[in-house]
């Protein structure tokens, strides 16, 4: 992608209404756009980043069975009625359509994707099975200040699974546990699982992905002892539940939870399968949510230093800034033969070719949009058929032949 195409801009100025760090830099690198207090358009460096993460999400969703489907986000008031979760989800949009119809907009979609689910099993030998979408949510979040960490709409991953029993419930329960882990490594993010309340879903003890940072809104006890971590909402006292050992108090981003729901809203819809003796028995069910936005917004919260983001090769939005300081006519057809060779062997380069920018904007912008590995050709480079070559994350700088880089 040449820069000078790029109809996006950087800008030097914080947003005044913005005190997240991730909106912040976010705003000034170019990569999303607020629309209103909690939601914003991504643009094209930020839809790469959601993408790649989307697809991570889906590479470990699918390798534990999960089957991607698109439910709508337009649900009508009915399905709340049987579950009786009309009143009780305190951040449902509510609306009214043409003759008298009452909508919402779907915050969670355990109300749609029972009844979808219930349509096509029958059998136990239809079971277990789990579904999940990729599709953005939508929430009346009365403290939407947090950028993309708590926002109004918002693209969420949401996977649920359907079991005959207990024990088949729990095998998939700790596969799911593994899988998460992998996405949040694969997305530079340290995660730990922590103990949280249920809430509205279940009486069970539920869990959540947690990155611990001081810009964290959790507030986490874990135990040195024994490992183990809680949401401070659960926690009694300030000694462990499990071994009695004391507990370490550190704030922490949410950036996934999974829920045990039992049979709660398959009982709801009257939702059962029948057993190898053709007896109608409930089918328990659980659920799984990983955020993408959210996960974008957490490491810039995380990754970042006091010129601009540092984002994972993982995820990042180009693998290459490529930075032309050439003026001479020459010159620049050698930036451009650079640029074509690294993009036809497949590597994913942001080529800066704005001739009227001066050099320290094109590094100033370089570091605020954080692309892992920078690339410099200019006159001096020339000289010797060298490009200067520097890691955004040590600051590591590195002189090496043209010839010797691209292969």
């Amino acid at each position: 992608m040449r820069q000078s195409k790029l109809f996006t801009k950087t800008s030097k100025e914080t947003p005044k209404d913005e005190v997240s760090t991730n909106a912040q830099l976010l705003i000034r690198a170019g990569f999303v756009d607020k629309l209103m207090a909690g939601v914003y358009s991504y643009l094209p460096l930020g839809l790469r980043v959601l993408t790649k993460i989307q697809n991570i999400v889906r590479e470990e969703m699918n390798n534990i069975g999960g089957q991607e489907i698109l439910m709508p986000a337009l649900h009508p008031k009915d399905l709340y009625d049987k579950t009786g979760r009309w009143d009780k989800i305190d951040v449902l949009f509510k609306m009214e359509g043409v003759g008298d119809k009452i909508y919402a907009l779907g915050s969670t979609h355990e109300e749609v994707v029972t009844p979808l689910v219930q349509k096509f099993v029958k059998s136990h030998k239809d079971l277990p099975l789990s579904v999940y979408q990729i599709q953005d949510k939508f929430r009346n979040e009365p403290r939407a200040k947090s950028g993309l960490l708590r926002g109004r709409e918002f693209n969420m991953k949401d996977m649920y699974s359907f079991h005959k029993d207990e024990a088949d419930f729990l095998d998939y329960y700790e596969k799911s546990k593994v899988a998460y882990l992998n996405i949040f490594k694969r997305c530079g993010l340290d995660a730990i699982i922590a103990e949280a309340d249920g809430g509205s879903f279940t009486d069970k003890l539920t869990h959540e992905f947690q990155v611990f940072t001081e810009n964290g809104e959790d507030i986490i006890f874990s135990c040195n002892n024994c490992h183990t971590h809680r949401n401070a909402e659960i926690v009694k006292d300030k000694q462990c539940e499990t071994c009695g050992g004391d507990l370490e108090k550190n704030k922490a981003i949410e950036v996934g939870n999974i829920f045990p729901l039992e049979s709660r809203f398959s009982d709801s819809f009257k939702f059962t399968y029948l057993n190898k003796e053709g007896k109608a028995q409930p089918i328990l069910m659980g659920c799984y949510g990983i955020g993408p936005s959210r996960v974008m917004g957490a490491v810039v919260e995380i990754n970042h230093d006091d010129n601009g983001i540092i984002w994972p090769e993982s995820i990042a939005p180009y693998s290459v800034h490529l930075i032309s300081l050439c003026s001479e006519s020459g010159d620049i057809k050698k930036a451009d033969e650079l640029y074509d060779s690294l993009t036809s062997q497949g590597v994913e380069v942001l080529y800066d070719d704005r001739v009227e920018v001066r050099a320290g904007q094109k590094f100033a912008d370089s570091d605020l949009i954080g692309i892992p590995q920078r690339l410099v050709i200019s006159p001096k480079t020339l000289v010797g058929d060298s490009i200067e070559v520097r890691d955004r994350e040590t600051g590591e700088e590195t002189i090496v032949k043209i010839k010797d880089y691209v292969q």
